[in-house]
């Protein structure tokens, strides 16, 4: 059956909303965490609207105190959301007008339309500040364990096979690298998000003396000189989701990066390379195989990584057959940008809890890495010092691996007599090029994993997490 008109906007309707299309249509479920960001922006609007002289000061302090006491009412838990008003806005609107009689006037010069957008852009500005700084306690924690394994060396893979060695600093260094290029991205998308929209009304501003100026300082929408940033097209101001996809982005990719962490520590746990023992903090067992010790975590992390990729592609999809300016689709924006915030902020945390916990099997990495398929590349490289073409030298390397397979030894156990048969530029000092320690010190140039530029990159690293 057919309520009461709504309170906010029914004076053109005859009959109430269906109570099924309440149900539908209510966005306070999931909005109502906008409270803090919504009750900011209706202070910086009513200070606005005093400014220039729409309302009294002291309506403006009423309606400030009012806001003061529902925000306490909030983070009390004692507020009292009502579904028939829909959403966030009108819920503390509604709760206002009966604190505060002035707040009838509080919506003067603006619109759900641009008061949301407001709302939002203050909520990622927020959002980006709390996951640069969990993507720095997963890089601090990661640091850590590049710091107590130093002179650790172990394989490195390309095609998940054996490639070359590398420390393991070296290889975590990578995963600094990723969450350093994601810090970079959340500080892009958050300064996209410093532009205030309050005063765009729902497509086309307001004939009232408004100060957009004065609402984007009090908001902190300014440059770095403290200049006011202010939306410089209405409808588009309104309209625009850019930043729920480039946050949404962002996240998937923060996702993609600790999905292929994970996969790099589930396969190290794992009986067959066994060079990590992860935290049982963030591990489970089996129901049924008391041997068990599962990764959970990490398998979880890959699975987070989907869940922000799917939560990218939903917004991708909402917004691309949508006309300007505003369509209630655009309500359906909001929940896949809180999960992706909130599915990476505790994917971060588990991600530096399950690294700071992890235990290196020094053996196991030792005896992986003293395997003398490593350093081929590196035998090539030594004819390559003798003269030979690295073409050339690639195919007679090659020639003594197979040799080496076919007699089932070792690269370095084969004789003098052996490779000089395969090319003449061997020499008696060949093996020489199997000293792992000696291989390691070769690679001197910037980004390679030599002592000397590992210990850089340690200096470095600290000083950018200070």
């Amino acid at each position: 059956m057919a309520k009461q008109a709504q309170a906010t906007w029914g004076g053109r309707f005859s009959a109430g909303t269906a109570e099924l299309m309440l149900r539908f249509s209510e966005s306070v479920s999931f909005d109502r965490r906008l409270a803090p960001f919504d009750i900011q922006g209706s202070k910086a609007h009513s200070a606005m609207l005093a400014h220039v002289g729409l309302i009294t000061s002291a309506e403006r302090d009423a309606i400030h105190a009012g806001l003061d006491t529902i925000l306490a009412t909030i983070v009390a838990g004692k507020f009292k959301w009502e579904t028939k008003l829909e959403d966030v806005h009108m819920n503390i609107e509604q709760a206002l007008t009966k604190l505060v009689p002035a707040a009838a006037k509080l919506h003067t010069a603006r619109s759900r339309n641009d008061q949301v957008a407001t709302d939002m852009r203050l909520y990622f500005k927020a959002a980006c500040t709390d996951l640069i700084q969990k993507i720095d306690g997963a890089q601090r924690a990661i640091l850590s364990l590049a710091e107590k394994n130093r002179d650790v060396l172990i394989p490195g893979y390309t095609h998940l096979q054996r490639a070359q060695p590398v420390f393991l600093a070296h290889h975590l260094f990578a995963y600094l690298e990723m969450l350093q290029r994601d810090a970079e991205r959340f500080s892009v998308v958050a300064d996209h998000a410093n532009w205030c929209p309050l005063g765009s009304g729902a497509i086309a501003g307001t004939t009232l003396p408004i100060d957009r100026e004065f609402t984007a300082k009090t908001l902190g929408f300014v440059d770095a000189k403290g200049r006011p940033r202010v939306t410089q097209n209405s409808m588009d101001a309104v309209s625009d989701r850019d930043l729920f996809i480039e946050f949404a982005s962002a996240c998937a990719l923060t996702g993609v990066h600790f999905s292929r962490m994970a996969e790099d520590l589930i396969l190290w746990a794992s009986q067959e390379f066994k060079f990590v023992e992860l935290p049982d903090a963030f591990c489970t067992g089996s129901s049924l195989m008391p041997q068990k010790k599962n990764p959970d975590s990490m398998e979880l992390l890959r699975g987070k990584s989907a869940r922000l990729q799917g939560n990218l592609h939903t917004l991708l999809v909402l917004v691309k057959g949508l006309p300007l300016t505003y369509n209630r689709d655009l309500q359906e924006d909001k929940p896949p940008v809180f999960d992706s915030h909130d599915q990476t902020a505790i994917s971060l945390e588990v991600l530096a809890g399950t690294f700071a916990g992890v235990e290196l099997h020094r053996e196991k990495c030792a005896a992986a890495v003293a395997d003398p398929a490593l350093l081929a590349t590196d035998l090539a490289d030594y004819l390559v010092r003798n003269g030979v073409a690295f073409r050339e030298a690639h195919h007679a390397v090659g020639a003594v691996v197979k040799l080496a397979e076919q007699k089932s030894l070792p690269l370095d156990q084969l004789t003098f007599a052996d490779v000089q048969t395969i090319n003449p530029a061997f020499k008696a000092d060949w093996v020489d090029s199997f000293n792992l320690s000696k291989a390691m010190a070769r690679r001197k140039g910037t980004g390679m994993p030599g002592p000397a530029q590992v210990a850089r990159q340690f200096k470095r690293w600290e000083k950018v997490l200070g």
